[in-house]
């Protein structure tokens, strides 16, 4: 991570954006302390880590053989002794 001042970074915002574009993170500063943090663009959450990860939910459910969730009965114990 890169920090630079804002005075510096007005003048080389050019630079800064090929950093940035290089997959660094730029920090600018004023008086020392950090004001803004230029990151790169992400297109979003990975798709393919996201269903491997509920993949690894799945099979730890079934490791533990839960059985199957029971919305009605969860609510009940969630809301007893409640006024």
């Amino acid at each position: 991570m890169r920090e630079i001042g804002a005075f510096e970074a007005k003048n080389k915002l050019g630079t800064l954006l090929d950093w940035v574009e290089n997959g660094e993170e730029v920090v600018i500063t004023r008086h020392g302390k950090a004001v803004a943090r230029l990151i790169p663009n992400s297109v979003g959450p990975d798709r393919t880590k996201a269903v491997a990860a509920a993949r690894r939910i799945r099979e730890r459910a079934a490791a533990l053989k839960a059985g199957p969730f029971d919305w009605p009965e969860w609510k009940t114990d969630r809301d007893a002794g409640r006024p």
